[in-house]
């Protein structure tokens, strides 16, 4: 990866807002790579304006560097320092200094040979100035050495290294380095500040700390937060998990095998244990070589990791961190960590194990400070038809009266413009047609008859159980009007069933179109070929298990999204294919339609999720920000906006206008598995592996519930079409019905709580939960309440 010329500044956390990370193009890993030979790019989204030092060989691309390094010890993992044969080792040196700079000067790097000529006389004169040879000690003799034995480490031997670039031990990168704050000011009579290209040019990855050390500063200054007061003690300990991450890391890359081995196995067990997973994957990479080929691990390093903390605490690390000049453990506080300043008191440890667990660390206040557009938009005004009004049975005079107020009240719901509605033409929307208005009548006389539910009248369930499924039923999804029900297999078909009377039937062929007499009232029925008649449909187009799959809100059209990297569209009058949109190189785990069909969003396990329209073979929008596979999608009720569940465990709203991301909500300990708005778009419900499921409210930006009762993960939830109750599904066998009226009420979204995120949850998921219902044995997928608020359930029976 081409390395970006940065300008040399001091490395100091960064305490001012940053914006809403940029979309197009995705994150490139913030400059990570694996034969970088320049400096690290913070990149647009990797916390500004910190300089990260030169890359390593091989790219790390993350670990600080000290200005020159020419500190009282000599580097690990350099050679050591020649002292028993002294001659033999100054002619060896004096070889390998001639050797890089013939290389800097055939290079073209006048600069940088000029740079370094300087230093190694001002070297000499210092080793000389101190007495015979085989007495050098001091600091001018110390200082010799480690410079020496860095360019022995960075081009054993008189061969010239490797031009710039290639990633090997002589890449050469100059660049501006990143000095800590107490980094040591001179040495000898070197001064340090002054020559940063030396130590960029001659750079190998040098690690600043000896390995040995890394126990006693990590103990230290574990020691110290656990005798710190208990109010800063909980906000502290936050920083165990990310630092512990990054000192096993650097001492693997820097090839101290034991050292990480022992340091990894005396305190992963101090860690919380959900980060028991990304421990598991930790604990296999033991070897320089295994880090390059981890994602996981490649993002950790160039991503930083978020904490949330008071003011106070924050200058009591830092003055400890200054006391005991404890470098190591502060420059990977400033150049991997983000800290997140608040005033005010600091947290408890409650309040943060609610918003911790993600794979970066919790979103920045900042994160979530844009406006968003979360209410309805305004429906068109539809006339509802007031003359077959047959089934009510009642007398004529009495049938006019019984139905104008309620078309009244339709037309006047859509005549009030909601104030945190997006504006209407905010983005373009696709045309009712004549079938959708139809459709949107049908809907309306259906609301007339909707069982109003609550704590005292809970809905029925039905259960579509798909039998000798043998595992493979991966996707499900079922149609506004309940009439039509999909199942995406592990054998890569699509199958589609009609759940009414009516049959499945396939247009006629073209001959015998032409036969038909088009201005007849009956001819969408005349097109239909009664031969083709069935229940159910299957389709064949996919080369791999069907993950995802969702109906047009208009019945016309079906998605379905496959470990193939395709979606495919398919037209349920013919039952074929009819595009295979191409995009994701690995697998797409989940797709939806938007409210008003045209638009749908994918999500996969190449962590970003896509926008398309039905008519564009390419994405319209890339959605880049996730660090781990987007397993779940959801488009917000008014379309404006898509939510992603991540296994990196945070959920992410993006804004479909500009590709922005307005919210990222942190809470998750588990990979999430289910999202869905609530009816009036105020809130949003994400379910996950941890069994739990939580309530957003989207305005604020906060947490505001959290549901406890499922024991295995949450694969689907649904609101009742007046949202006052939700309904989830888990691998648990169960359903849950909860009071979501009871969930929303009375929220304390004041100012305080919306500046500093200290949320306070109330513990009442026993006085929400409204009802379990267990299946036998077949784990909840999928679930949909109909347009009178009937539930329908669907999983595969799994035999125990």
């Amino acid at each position: 990866m081409a390395a970006l010329a940065e300008e040399q500044t001091e490395v100091a956390v960064k305490l001012e807002p940053e914006g809403p990370p940029t979309l197009l193009p995705p994150q490139a890993g913030d400059g990570a790579g694996e034969g970088g030979g320049g400096t690290t790019n913070n990149g647009p989204n990797g916390g500004g304006g910190n300089v990260a030092a030169s890359s390593s060989a091989g790219g790390d691309g993350g670990t600080p560097k000290p200005s020159a390094a020419v500190s009282a010890v000599a580097p690990a993992g350099a050679a050591p320092a020649p002292t028993a044969a002294p001659e033999a080792g100054a002619s060896h040196d004096r070889q390998t200094l001639l050797a890089v700079l013939q290389f800097l000067r055939q290079s073209n790097l006048r600069e940088a040979e000029e740079a370094l000529r300087r230093e190694a006389r001002l070297l000499e004169e210092a080793v000389a100035g101190s007495g015979a040879p085989g007495e050098v000690d001091g600091a001018g003799a110390e200082a010799a050495n480690a410079l020496l034995s860095r360019v022995t480490a960075s081009a054993p031997g008189p061969a010239a290294p490797d031009p710039p670039g290639t990633g090997s031990s002589g890449a050469i990168a100059v660049s501006g380095s990143a000095t800590g704050p107490a980094a040591p000011g001179k040495v000898g009579s070197v001064a340090v500040e002054d020559q940063p290209d030396v130590s960029a040019v001659l750079s190998a990855y040098n690690q600043q700390g000896d390995p040995t050390m890394y126990e006693e500063y990590y103990s230290g200054l574990k020691h110290f937060i656990e005798c710190s007061l208990d109010c800063h003690r909980a906000e502290l300990s936050q920083l165990f998990y990310p630092l512990f991450v990054h000192m096993y890391l650097e001492l693997v890359y820097n090839q101290h095998e034991n050292e990480a081995k022992s340091f990894f196995e005396k305190f992963h067990g101090d860690q919380e244990c959900y980060y028991q997973d990304d421990l598991r994957v930790l604990s296999s990479l033991t070897k320089k070589e295994h880090m390059k080929g981890n994602e996981t691990m490649l993002d950790f390093r160039t991503s930083k990791f978020v904490l949330r903390i008071s003011r106070d605490s924050y200058q009591l690390l830092k003055r400890h961190l200054q006391e005991k000049q404890n470098n190591q453990i502060w420059n990977i506080v400033q150049e991997h960590l983000y800290i997140d300043i608040f005033d005010g008191m600091p947290r408890s440890k409650q309040q943060i194990d609610a918003m911790v667990g993600s794979l970066a660390g919790e979103a920045k206040r900042e994160a979530n400070k844009s406006k968003v557009f979360f209410g309805l938009l305004k429906e068109p005004e539809i006339e509802v038809p007031l003359d077959d009004e047959d089934e009510e049975g009642e007398n004529e005079e009495g049938k006019p009266k019984k139905k104008k107020p309620k078309k009244d009240s339709i037309g006047s719901k859509s005549k009030k413009q909601d104030p945190n509605a997006p504006p209407q033409n905010r983005i373009p929307l696709p045309e009712l047609k004549d079938s959708d208005k139809l459709d949107k009548i049908m809907n309306m006389k259906e609301t007339t008859k909707r069982v109003r539910l609550g704590p005292d009248c809970l809905p029925s369930i039905c259960f579509y159980t798909f039998l000798n499924a043998y595992q493979g039923l991966t996707a499900v999804d079922v149609t506004d009007d309940s009439s039509l029900i999909a199942g995406g297999f592990a054998d890569s078909t699509v199958r589609v069933w009609s759940v009414t009377p009516k049959k499945l039937r396939s247009v006629k062929q073209a001959a015998d179109l032409s036969l038909i007499d088009k201005e007849s009232d009956d001819v969408l029925e005349r097109i239909m070929d009664e031969k083709t008649a069935s229940e159910l449909k299957i389709l064949y187009g996919h080369s791999g298990p069907v993950y995802g799959a969702s109906f047009s809100p208009d019945r016309n059209y079906l998605l379905s999204s496959s470990e193939d990297g395709t979606v495919r569209l398919w037209s349920l009058q013919t039952f074929t294919c009819l595009v295979g949109y191409k995009g994701h190189n690995y697998p797409v785990w989940d797709t939806q339609f938007s409210p008003y069909g045209y638009y749908f969003v994918s999500g996969g396990h190449d962590r970003v999720a896509r926008l398309w329209a039905t008519d564009h073979y390419q994405p319209l929008r890339i959605f880049a920000g996730h660090l781990a596979d987007v397993n779940c999608t959801r488009f917000h009720p008014n379309s404006n906006y898509v939510a992603t569940g991540s296994a990196d465990r945070t959920v992410r709203l993006w804004d479909v206008l500009n590709g922005n991301c307005v919210r990222i909500f942190t809470g998750h300990k588990g990979p999430i598995h289910s999202l869905t708005f609530s009816p009036n778009g105020r809130f949003l419900a994400t379910g996950a592996t941890d069994g739990r499921v939580l309530l957003w409210d989207i305005g604020h930006g906060l947490m505001v519930g959290e549901l406890k009762g499922h024991t295995d993960t949450v694969c689907s939830l649904r609101f009742s079409r007046d949202g006052e109750i939700l309904a989830s599904g888990s691998m648990d066998n169960t359903v849950r019905l909860w009071d979501a009226v009871k969930a929303f009420e009375d929220l304390e979204t004041d100012d305080f709580t919306t500046a500093t995120g200290h949320i306070n949850l109330p513990e009442n998921s026993q006085e929400l939960l409204l009802g379990t219902y267990m299946t036998k044995s077949t784990p909840v997928v999928h679930l949909h309440f109909t347009r009178r608020n009937l539930v329908l359930a669907a999983g595969a029976y799994s035999p125990q």
